[in-house]
């Protein structure tokens, strides 16, 4: 997605079938000078319908909603919009719920209990072309993980990236768009782009969840990896 301009607002679409978490995140948002809220749907197929509609640059999806919840809405929306980016807004610490989100599309996903800053700065990261996932769920996959079986994770040995290949990929899994890696590592946009298609096809990687899934192997999501 191209950058914002400088007088325009990111569009944001919430769907939650709470109208009190809806309307506090309606007010955080709206707080923001670089955001909108354009509509509030209260549920799963609301959310759909109005993302149709409205177009807008970022849809936030409660994962537990009725009449189709955050996982099929994404997938609907995903398909018939794939211009949206998604945002997961979850109590859920079920690997098995963040790995169907991702897998339906969606680019990132925040824990309601930390609903706040970390929704705007994941609401920007995700509407810029970046992923977000919030670290105490990465942990939860994390977990996941490493609870099968060795044989199966790690049939083949990974073949090695270079220093530079592994430092952008690490700031992929991290949300990092192409345009804040290249100005952390000193490099340009393309040349990112170029390290990035490098390692992904060392790694037989082709989607965010197959970089995510990797991160969380090779744990880079430990606290200490934080590219911040």
């Amino acid at each position: 997605m191209a950058a914002l301009a400088t007088t325009a607002r990111w569009r944001v679409l919430l769907a939650d079938d709470h109208a009190m978490v809806r309307e506090g995140l309606a007010v955080l948002i709206g707080a923001q000078p670089d955001m909108e809220v354009v509509g509030h749907a209260r549920s799963g197929r609301e959310a759909v319908e109005m993302a149709e509609q409205l177009r807008p640059h970022v849809a936030v999806l409660d994962v537990s909603m009725p009449l189709g919840g955050g996982i099929e809405a994404a997938e609907k929306i995903h398909l018939a919009c794939p211009e949206v980016r998604l945002l997961a807004l979850t109590r859920h610490g079920d690997p098995g719920y963040l790995r169907r989100m991702i897998r339906a599309g969606a680019h990132g996903y925040v824990v309601k209990r930390a609903a706040g800053e970390a929704l705007i700065g994941a609401i920007r990261t995700v509407a810029d072309g970046g992923a977000y996932f919030d670290s105490a769920l990465a942990g939860v996959l994390l977990a996941s993980v490493t609870k099968l079986p060795g044989r199966a994770r790690q049939e083949r040995p990974q073949p090695s990236l270079s220093e530079r290949e592994e430092q952008v990929l690490r700031l992929v899994a991290w949300g990092k768009s192409n345009k804040e890696i290249g100005a952390q590592l000193g490099i340009s946009v393309k040349t990112v782009e170029c390290y990035k298609a490098g390692a992904l096809d060392k790694l037989r990687l082709r989607s965010r969840a197959d970089i995510v899934r990797h991160a969380l192997v090779e744990k880079w999501f430990n606290e200490d990896d934080d590219p911040e």
